[in-house]
């Protein structure tokens, strides 16, 4: 990705000096705007990536019905934030590519709608300088304290700014019998 792809306010995220984020401005397609977090995040949200690995699993968690911490997810993420769903489909693989707002549509009309526990069971991290990678294998219930009804693994990027964690993108791919979870990614 260039510089130039990137938006101002991303640019000030990553400590990009204001000259240079307005040269990027400047070459930045018109009406590219990028939003930003609605509310403070959370210190122990954000002050360690198992802060922000357990902010990002109960964000999303609880009973059918009850509306989700949307405000709270929203401020974990790095500006431009990229969901990518994988999996096998009958067509072949897939990735299906999601916005922050696309994501949390999709949430809305599914997992809050029928309930949905997801927590991690395990992790793997490689970090090198800022960056941060997590294998995360999690396991989903529709009830709290329900059968596991599915697992899989969120490969999430996290990076420091200096101050606090931000997560880059998730991709995550669901286990099915064609894919087991590797024994290295499980508890």
């Amino acid at each position: 990705m260039s510089w130039r792809s990137l938006g101002p306010v991303v640019l000030s995220v990553l400590g990009v000096t204001p000259l240079l984020a307005r040269a990027a401005a400047a070459q930045a397609p018109a009406g590219k705007h990028v939003a930003v977090p609605t509310i403070p995040p959370r210190p122990a949200d954000v002050a360690s990536v198992d802060g922000i690995i357990r902010a990002f699993y109960e964000v999303i968690s609880g009973p059918a019905g009850q509306p989700r911490q949307w405000a709270r997810d929203r401020s974990l993420y790095i500006p431009g934030v990229k969901f990518v769903a994988t999996g096998v489909g009958k067509r072949g693989p897939y990735a299906a590519i999601m916005d922050h707002q696309t994501f949390v549509d999709d949430a809305d009309s599914g997992m809050v709608h029928e309930g949905f526990f997801e927590r991690e069971v395990h992790r793997v991290t490689h970090t090198y300088g800022s960056v941060v990678h997590a294998f995360s294998t999690y396991e989903e219930r529709r009830v709290a304290h329900g059968p596991v009804v599915g697992r899989g693994i969120n490969s999430i990027e996290l990076f420091w700014d200096g101050t606090r964690w931000w997560i880059a993108s998730a991709v995550w791919f669901d286990e099915d019998a064609q894919h087991p979870i590797p024994t290295e990614y499980l508890p």
